[in-house]
């Protein structure tokens, strides 16, 4: 007969901090978001590549947005907690106060964010070293990780550096802050901070519960019930992939059925992207970070690519463009969003084309914040050939296209370059805002000539987050069965190969673009 506790009806809570906004869900044991709430943070940027943020005005959101998801809820039903969070530093003194990462003392502004570049000339010198773990991040260490910014704060703020306590990655503190213990999750150690030792007491796998559960202060902040299981933390795209990598494809007729998880990559698509793929044993990818051991899923070894600038890229490229007021102005008029009218335009000025085919003039180099993968090049720029003096609606439709079909063909770069080293990969599970854009989707079945899976809860993030909550809650055996059963497939895109030819050619004049920019700056690098 089964148990109570089999058969009570249980909700776990996710909470996942992205870059400009904290949001919440209510999950249940099937993985089915059954409330959700967001509420946006701030995002200070004093001089260029410099982003910060406040920890404090982080955690006053988290707790918003909680209280928001389990209002009217029997507090006996939920069972656990679980955080993903970007990998940002946060700096706080002895007594736990937040100290400033900025030349104004301005000690609210705490945070270094995960974007922040103004570390370049400190991670060049550590990767002059060629110390051996840097072979555990493809060969060079990102600006975006932790020891460079370590570097520049005692480099450039030495009177924060000297009152310094303790430094956490972002999902480490907000795990502090529910339960007071300072423990780790292996995730952001290994990910983001180089820790390859063997796991002590106070390095955890991400969904071990932590400490002993919520304390009173963080049960009334956040309107849960005191001593209810907190997890070990991800950072935010792990926990996306760990929302969609585990699903059961079965009956989906897709390559990777019958095959192991390391046939899959999981694409986590927002301001930035991530590119996850896992393998039985360690792969070593030139460009591509890890391996890392137990990061994701526990006892597989993952490789994660990456592209800085995405989401944020695209915003960048329509709303800078001169006919963006009238783009507005008309997706508000037909009540849609403006991407949704940019991809009806696009289906209106195609006319017998393939909507892909309006580039074939017009190509982007999409590195506008740099390249962390595979080329691991933060001063490579953005680039666009095959401008003209058009300035309408059209030329705007147009380049927001060609803007994604670069994001697509970089994606398709660090996957030949995974699949050079090893990885076998057939089939791609998206999860992220951008997952939600049908145009965007099209176009990376399309560029990489593999099917596409899209969850079918599309805050793939949360439900991740949750996953972290219910197994840290004992509800579930193990990682690997809380995927199973609480990620769930919507439907699948498959590419269209009859346009393997066109996008093979872009292919090749996306490579070039990469080719001349070197060319030119090694030209004016002689001067």
């Amino acid at each position: 007969m089964p148990s109570e506790k089999q058969t009570a009806v249980t909700y776990y809570v996710g909470v996942d901090v992205g870059s400009a906004s904290v949001r919440a869900a209510l999950v249940d044991g099937f993985g089915t978001v059954l409330a959700h709430a967001e509420q946006p943070i701030q995002v200070w940027e004093p001089q260029p590549d410099h982003y910060e943020q406040s920890s404090a005005d982080i955690w006053a959101a988290c707790c918003s947005v909680t209280k928001e998801v389990v209002r009217g809820v029997d507090a006996s039903q939920i069972r656990g907690l679980g955080f993903d969070a970007t990998c940002s530093l946060v700096v706080v003194d002895k007594q736990f106060q937040p100290l400033a990462v900025n030349s104004e003392g301005q000690n609210h502004r705490n945070v270094i964010m995960w974007m922040d570049h103004r570390a370049a000339s400190q991670v060049k010198h550590i990767n002059a070293t060629q110390h051996r773990v840097l072979n555990y991040v493809g060969g060079a260490m990102s600006v975006e990780m932790q020891p460079p910014k370590l570097l520049w704060i005692k480099e450039n703020l030495p009177e924060s550096w000297e009152k310094v306590g303790y430094f956490f990655d972002l999902p480490d503190f907000l795990s502090w802050k529910a339960t007071g213990v300072t423990a780790r999750s292996l995730c952001t150690v290994v990910c983001k901070w180089t820790y390859t030792s063997d796991r002590g007491n106070l390095v955890l796998s991400p969904g071990e519960a932590v400490g002993k559960g919520l304390t009173p202060d963080a049960a009334e902040d956040l309107g849960l019930p005191e001593g209810i299981a907190v997890a070990a933390s991800l950072i935010d795209a792990h926990a996306g992939g760990l929302g969609v990598i585990g699903a059961d494809v079965k009956g989906h007729n897709l390559p990777c059925e019958n095959q192991p998880i390391t046939s899959r990559v999981a694409m986590i698509c927002g301001t930035s992207s991530c590119h996850m793929g896992v393998s039985e044993t360690p792969i070593f990818v030139p460009g591509v970070w890890g391996p890392y051991f137990s990061a994701m899923v526990p006892g597989l070894w993952l490789n994660e690519g990456g592209q800085s600038a995405t989401g944020k890229l695209i915003d960048h490229v329509v709303r800078g463009h001169v006919a963006f007021p009238e783009l507005e102005a008309k997706a508000a008029a037909s009540a849609h969003s403006i991407y949704t009218y940019l991809n009806s335009h696009l289906d209106l000025i195609k006319k017998s084309l393939p909507v892909g085919f309006l580039t074939v003039d017009l190509h982007v180099w999409p590195d506008f914040h740099g390249n962390r993968s595979p080329l691991t090049d933060l001063t490579l720029k953005g680039m666009v050939v095959g401008l003209t003096l058009s300035r309408g609606l059209d030329e705007l439709a147009l380049i927001y296209l060609a803007t994604i079909q670069a994001i697509a063909l970089g994606t398709r770069h660090i996957l030949e370059a995974m699949q050079a080293a090893g990885h076998e990969i057939t089939t791609l599970f998206l999860c992220g805002g951008l997952s939600k854009n049908p145009l965007f989707v099209q176009m990376h079945a399309d560029i990489t000539g593999k099917p596409v899976v899209l969850s079918k809860e599309v805050e793939s993030v949360l439900v991740g987050a949750a996953i972290l909550g219910a197994c840290a809650s004992g509800d579930f055996a193990s990682i690997q069965e809380a995927m199973a059963k609480m990620g769930k497939i919507g439907r699948v895109v498959q590419p269209n190969h009859e346009h393997k030819r066109f996008y093979d050619k872009k292919y090749e004049v996306f490579l070039k673009l990469v080719e001349h920019q070197r060319e030119y700056r090694s030209i004016m690098n002689s001067l």
